[in-house]
């Protein structure tokens, strides 16, 4: 670590630990788990310690909260540098008492050494090391917080309904802003006839938008300069139902993600092909910012994103500004899961800010926008094929899969990548969104490649590098899709074999951990029982391990009653928190496979409204039961992406086995069903 102690944890007179975070509350509870972690590595009371909102002016830099990586990534250095910290006070302690340092303890924020006691409060203000210099293991104590499942930090604002999330923000003088979308994608300003002189409205190029002194009054001035507005328009986008053509089309960036050695083994080839649509992120709270131009020409901006030091590089670009002279402070907003439009209204509200006098700007985006211009997870398309020998067990795999990218975040392959940059009047281009690497677990091929143990398998991803349609990263990006269609077709390989899909899985796992988890959600399930289906996966190949097994019921529609699911995240910081991200990815993973898809014509995004793009309802939520599989002698893994894929795999299954008809193509949907018979 190079980063002095202040730059992590800053201590007040009062006692009060300040614990600056390099990651963000996107309702996930990763500040609480951070939290835990703090607190037992100082010896602090939890109520002691307050956490800090990232921010790029004296917080550290950690990137992005993403890839269910915030625990792993971000817990080891803020577990060293508190108990560097504590170290560096129980070292102070010895030196005013004469005993060692071995001698003095900490206990509640407490320093004893027989009886002569102090508190962080009392020993910081002599304390002011360069983290490096002071041992990180003086005095360490057993675990308090760690483990235990502790009330979640943010939840009380949020239940009483005490301002806290971006939306509820009011700076001082602060003026409301709305932005003038296209009409489509490949639209263009044409003309706009001359404004009224009490319509602020602000225009750069093909950017349009308008200031009023309230949200009502900004509301009606965005009306009024819609009507002045004329556009170019031209048809862009492909065909809605023929996404397998179009994703298939190329240019493709190939990508080898397992080669096998040698010609496939002689026997009975079983094959299948799966898809899935667009999917929008679906915020029920639309994205918002706020920005303020200070007169020495530095630019303050609050957002919701989840990389605040990759916004302000991306923010500082466009606008032709030194990194230094931009600031970025989280607060927060409504869940994401992914790359939706926080970063993208943050340069809105620069750019509005930029032509208001010095006043700040809050900027909300309306519900269409989000649900049109925000980024969308991709269309994916994969064939998989086995040869199986004479039992039904799997002798050679091929798994081919093609996308679009699943990462277009801002100053990722070295670009802005900021939604309002492409239509000012010096545009920014933007190429086709990209993957991340092999050792971030891919993108398109996340989770391509199998855990079973194959004799022989070749699996293969196929970028698509010219794309008429936004995408980035959606939760789990491909793994979404790739766990859908590889447990839908071990199922398929099952059944053609004749044998219990849950015994065929195990056949072919040797995995411990992974045969551990797959049995504990079956047995909480009731596994034997008619009409159950069950899917499962580590995430990434190397994060969590997750099974689940779906009931559900087929009448009219397709409904699930209750998934069972067992998880397995190594050492468990907050169990309650573990649960409530397999909860919330189970419940979101549903609505993906029964209901979401992404709607659209050759020029424009459809689906603008929850008429268009319908969500699960909470009358149609499932009963969800998770399973924690403890290993606590192991690092700890993200649980927030785990359950996505599972989940789709077992709502599929258990529609084949209740009602004997094999859906590939989501969303599974009375229609799709129809589809599916004939």
């Amino acid at each position: 670590m190079s980063e002095r102690l202040a730059e992590r944890v800053s201590i007040g007179p009062d006692g009060v630990i300040c614990v600056i975070a390099g990651k963000v509350e996107l309702g996930q509870g990763v500040l609480t788990a951070l939290a835990q972690i703090a607190a037992d590595a100082l010896g602090a009371d939890l109520a002691q310690v307050r956490m800090v909102a990232a921010r790029t002016d004296g917080g550290p830099d950690e990137g992005l909260t993403a890839g269910s990586l915030s625990i792993q990534r971000a817990g080891p250095p803020l577990r060293e540098a508190c108990a560097r910290v504590r170290a560096a006070c129980a070292a102070e302690a010895a030196r005013r008492w004469g005993v060692s340092p071995g001698e003095v303890t900490v206990r509640r924020g407490e320093f004893r050494a027989g009886d002569l006691t102090a508190t962080y409060a009392d020993l910081a203000k002599a304390v002011d090391l360069p983290a490096e210099e002071a041992p990180a293991d003086a005095g360490t104590e057993q675990n308090v917080y760690v483990g235990t499942s502790v009330p979640r930090l943010d939840l009380p604002d949020k239940v009483a309904g005490r301002p806290r999330f971006i939306h509820d923000l009011r700076l001082p003088g602060q003026l409301h802003g709305r932005v003038l979308r296209p009409p489509s994608p490949g639209a263009r300003l044409a003309r706009l006839s001359p404004p009224p002189q009490d319509l602020r409205v602000v225009r750069d190029g093909s950017f349009l938008g308008v200031l009023g002194e309230s949200e009502a009054e900004a509301d009606r001035a965005l009306g009024r300069l819609r009507r002045l507005a004329e556009w170019d328009e031209r048809d862009t986008l492909p065909d809605e139902n023929d996404l397998d053509t179009f994703l298939r089309a190329g240019p493709h960036e190939t990508i080898p993600v397992r080669v096998a050695d040698g010609e496939p083994p002689e026997g009975q080839v079983i094959e299948a092909t799966y898809s899935r649509p667009f999917l929008a992120h679906a915020s029920i709270a639309p994205s918002c910012a706020a920005a303020r131009w200070n007169a020495d020409g530095t630019l303050e901006v609050w957002t919701h994103s989840q990389g605040v030091y990759l916004l302000r590089r991306a923010l500082a670009e466009v606008l032709g500004l030194d990194h230094d002279r931009v600031a970025v402070r989280h607060v927060e907003g409504a869940g994401c899961y992914g790359h939706n439009g926080a970063d993208d209204v943050a340069l809105d509200a620069a750019l509005l800010a930029r032509a208001s006098g010095g006043r700040p700007v809050h900027v909300r985006w309306s519900r269409a926008d989000e649900l049109t211009w925000a980024p969308f997870g991709s269309a994916m398309s994969a064939d998989v094929s086995a040869v199986v020998d004479e039992a039904g067990s799997v002798r050679s795999w091929q798994y081919d899969v093609w996308s679009q990218g699943h990462i277009s975040r801002p100053t990722y392959g070295g670009r802005p990548g900021l939604l309002a940059g492409a239509h000012l009047e010096r545009p920014w281009t933007y190429g086709a969104p990209t993957d991340p690497p092999p050792q971030a677990g891919w993108g398109s091929a996340r989770n391509a490649d199998p855990i079973y143990d194959f004799p022989r398998a070749q699996v293969t991803g196929h970028r698509l590098t010219e794309t008429p349609i936004r995408s980035s990263a959606l939760r789990s990006l491909g793994a979404f899709m790739n766990v859908f269609a590889i447990e839908s077709f071990m199922d398929e390989l099952a059944l053609a074999a004749g044998r219990d899909p849950l015994e065929y899985r195990l056949d072919h796992l040797s995995d411990p951990r992974a045969r551990e988890v797959l049995r504990r959600a079956a047995d909480a399930a009731g596994w034997g029982r008619p009409g159950l289906g069950i899917g499962f996966a580590r995430y990434k190949g190397f994060g969590a391990y997750c099974a689940a097994v779906a009931e559900i019921e087929a009448e009219q529609d397709v409904r699930v009653r209750r998934l069972t699911l067992a998880v397995d995240v190594g050492q468990v910081i907050n169990p309650d928190g573990v649960r409530n991200q397999i909860e919330g990815g189970a419940v979101q993973a549903t609505s993906w496979t029964l209901k979401e898809r992404v709607r659209f014509d050759r020029r424009a995004i459809t689906s603008r409204d929850w008429e268009s793009y319908p969500i699960l309802r909470f009358s149609e939520t499932p009963e969800v039961a998770v399973e924690l599989v403890e290993h606590p002698d192991t690092p700890p893994v993200g649980s927030g992406e785990a359950a996505q894929g599972p989940v789709a795999a077992a709502i599929a299954n258990a529609v084949a086995a209740s009602i004997e008809v094999r859906v590939r193509d989501l969303p599974i949907t009375r229609d799709a069903i129809i589809r599916a018979i004939g």
